[in-house]
């Protein structure tokens, strides 16, 4: 018999098995298999597959297989409840969610075993993490419901929504999903993952159990091809998903042109930064709780341990000495701190990559893991910032130790990734924990603290981590919008410029050559040829012919102006408000340039006013552009800090080649971005008249960068390049599923519209939309207090 005493000096625990009892008796009642959810009832189980216990093996259930029918009419059920759902009040909304959230409440422990046996994670994080997460994102989105009108004024919801959820927390990321989007007035089609949909499908019950309309939540089960019939549908108008980085790129290019709004949560490397001050128990507790949580089946777990050379040894003596202690099994023992890995194609995958790792010259370090489908807590030393387990994403229970010597250094490994999901620093120095968290890539940065969430915090990532954010406002925000611009005439393709010379140039005492504009310098096109520029009467001069050679140039000078995003909002709009003011003084000698595109005398006055005005505007709003201090848990000050987007490409709609420039442009100046921007390719000589007005302004070389030249061509360039951070194209409906597909190759964010949807000079030009889309929020949690 063990002792008391024992007991107390080795710290061991005791069997604790959770009972399965009521999950089971669900299970039995659905013993013919499930078939999928739609319009408020569950049709007949056809072509089952088998759903597994990643921990036993044992066949849980036998789902079906979703085609192109039961897509249709699923989505045929949402189109037809949405328009009622939106109607209703808010507060007719927030009821059934309220109510929702209770009947989950009421169930917890029951959706918390079920994902266990699926899932395979552990029983405490399943009861004690997941669970209460998910109920408080119905909670919080019934609250958004009841505010809706007054918090987005104008907005209106996307419509009907597609939306793809990963399997490692299969229920916490259908409510990330489903709630906000019903709180916003959409209705929503969602495939679980093809491992994990037991959850979902319960959910499915409880919601109508709950009361919820019938054809407002609508979910159809299958593999990755019933995913992609979901989210290339045409009559899905928003889609949502989460999971791997390359699936991601599959939709953006699926979803090209579409029309379709697009959020992303991609894969993730996350770097776990220790600095020398740090307190080191408790960072590896958090080491713990990053990378070891959910057997490392988490898209923003810290896999990638940066050390301070002074404490590195130490350090990882103390982590190797806790990963000892994990406990890996039964993930139905209260007592289990790393369960099953969720199917054994995944385990092969962390196994292969490992072995890769250990081939590159790694030395591992691993805990103890039972036979079956199960991986041992591992450590990777002697890890080259190179290798294949520091690059890619393992998603498993792997965690590579790198030391460094200088924060300089730290940032440097800790953005060097293709990725740009999370980060976590760990130091006493608040003023440096600041400083750390400003320079690392990542759309979330946690202080002291590792894989804290809350509803109201937004998360999401940048570059393969994907775009676009949940939970908060702005999760919120993106489930509804102002009604899109539409054009009566849409803009068509561009003749291709002609760089053969042409009769009937205007004679001038003197003359101008306009040549591209590169890091605060005039260049001469790489390819050597321009092409001529019509006008009401005849060609009005010639305009360098840019080449891809010229992006190259204008991304690489506008990457070496990163210090603009650095300066004061007040330093920025000093800056704009001069190019307002100098523009001014030559509002005659612009008056007349556009007088010889063929505008009347009165409506190029209008326009080059309107430019003065929309210049000034953003100049005022550049100190303005803020974050929030969301309220989320307890003893955290939780930051939303609006950050600008890098270097942005900007293709400038055909029409209004000032004003239209001007508007596209200042926005993202204004929010410390640096731009490549292509003028209107028919009347570009307004956008380089604009070098000199620059040149006599005071702004950095590098923050504004033109290229002139075919514009589709000059896009295509952009978006395809890797260190564009977004792209804004304006143009023809050829161009915009150009930009949206090559966008996919960095995943970089896109805002594509008709060139001549927008009333450039009416309120459309500019506003508060414009400045939003110019930055993106970067989440930090600092934790306060005991």
């Amino acid at each position: 018999m063990t002792r008391i005493t024992e007991i107390l000096s080795s710290m061991d625990y005791g069997s604790a098995p959770e009972d399965t009892g009521i999950a089971r008796d669900w299970l039995a009642r659905h013993a013919g298999g499930f078939g999928h959810f739609i319009k408020g009832r569950f049709t007949a189980p056809a072509d089952t597959f088998p759903v597994s216990n990643p921990a036993t093996g044992e066949i849980l259930a036998h789902v079906s297989q979703g085609g192109a029918e039961d897509v249709e009419a699923a989505v045929r059920a949402a189109r037809a409840a949405q328009p009622k759902w939106a109607a209703l009040p808010g507060h007719d909304r927030a009821r059934h969610l309220y109510a929702l959230a209770r009947h989950l409440q009421q169930h917890a422990r029951l959706l918390a075993v079920l994902e266990t046996l699926n899932n395979g994670k552990p029983l405490r994080e399943s009861r004690d993490v997941d669970l209460p997460l998910v109920i408080r994102h119905v909670y919080h989105h019934a609250g958004w419901a009841e505010v809706a009108a007054e918090a987005f004024p104008g907005a209106v919801p996307a419509g009907v929504c597609g939306q793809v959820i990963p399997w490692n927390f299969p229920l916490l990321m259908l409510a990330w999903k489903v709630a906000p989007a019903l709180a916003a007035g959409n209705t929503v089609v969602l495939k679980p993952a093809e491992y994990t949909p037991l959850t979902a499908l319960a959910f499915a019950e409880i919601a109508r159990e709950a009361g919820l309309p019938k054809g407002v939540l609508n979910i159809v089960t299958g593999d990755g091809n019933t995913g992609a019939a979901l989210t290339g549908h045409p009559g899905i108008d928003k889609v949502a998903f989460t999971g791997s980085t390359e699936v991601g790129r599959a939709i953006r290019r699926q979803t090209a042109g579409s029309g379709k709004g697009l959020t992303l949560e991609l894969g993730g490397k996350s770097p776990f930064i220790v600095f020398a001050d740090a307190d080191l128990d408790a960072a590896v507790e958090g080491v713990v709780d990053s990378i070891w949580f959910n057997q490392g089946e988490v898209c923003c777990a810290g896999a990638r341990i940066l050390v301070a050379e002074a404490v590195a040894a130490p350090f990882e003596a103390a982590l190797r000495r806790r990963m000892a202690r994990l406990t890996v099994g039964d993930p139905l023992e209260k007592s289990t701190d790393i369960g099953a890995i969720v199917h054994p194609v995944q385990l092969e995958r962390i196994r292969a990559l490992v072995a890769r790792g250990v081939a590159e010259g790694a030395v591992l370090h691993q805990g103890a893991a039972p036979a079956g489908c199960f991986y041992p807590p591992t450590l990777a030393t002697g890890v080259e910032p190179a290798s294949g387990l520091f690059t890619e994403e393992v998603f498993g229970p792997v965690a590579t130790l790198t030391p460094f010597r200088t924060p300089a250094e730290a940032v440097e490994l800790a953005n060097n990734t293709r990725y740009g999901l999370a980060a976590a620093i760990w130091t006493e120095n608040v003023s440096l924990a600041l400083d750390i968290a400003t320079q690392v890539r990542a759309g979330v940065v946690w202080v002291n603290s590792a894989n804290v969430f809350d509803a109201a915090a937004p998360f999401g990532g940048l570059r393969e981590s994907g775009f676009g954010r949940e939970g908060g406002q702005e999760g919120m925000a993106g489930y509804l919008g102002l009604a899109a611009p539409r054009a009566r005439r849409p803009e068509a393709v561009p003749p291709a410029p002609d760089a053969l010379p042409v009769e009937g140039l205007p004679e001038v005492g003197i003359d101008r050559t306009a040549k591209l504009y590169i890091g605060g310098k005039q260049a001469r096109p790489d390819g050597g040829y321009s092409y001529a520029v019509a006008g009401a009467n005849g060609p009005v001069g010639l305009a360098a012919l840019g080449s891809r050679k010229d992006i190259r140039n204008a991304v690489e000078a506008a990457q070496k102006a990163a210090a603009w995003a650095g300066q004061t909002g007040h330093a920025r709009a000093q800056v704009l408000y001069y190019i307002a003011e100098n523009l001014s003084a030559r509002a005659g000698e612009f008056t007349e340039r556009l007088r010889g595109f063929g505008a009347g005398a009165g409506a190029a006055r209008a326009e080059v006013e309107a430019a003065i005005r929309r210049i000034f505007w953003y100049a005022a709003q550049a100190d303005k552009i803020s974050g929030r201090v969301p309220q989320t848990i307890s003893g955290h000050l939780t930051l939303a800090l609006r950050e600008p987007l890098g270097v942005v490409g900007v293709a400038c709609p055909l029409a209004a080649p000032l004003l239209g420039f001007v508007s596209a442009v200042l926005p993202l100046i204004a929010a410390g971005n640096r731009v490549v921007a292509l003028p209107s390719q028919l009347h570009p000589l307004a956008a380089t008249d604009l070098y000199q007005v620059f040149d006599t302004s005071d702004l950095p070389g590098g923050v504004v960068n033109i290229v002139t030249g075919a514009r589709d061509a000059l896009a295509r360039t952009l978006a395809e390049h890797d260190d564009v951070d977004a792209m804004w194209y304006f143009g023809a409906a050829e161009g915009i599923r150009m930009v949206e597909e090559a966008s996919a190759g960095n995943l970089k964010q896109t805002w594509a519209e008709d060139g001549a949807a927008r009333d450039w000079a009416g309120p459309q030009g500019q506003g508060a939309a414009f400045l939003e889309r110019a930055t993106q929020v970067k989440t930090v949690w600092l934790p306060f207090g005991a």
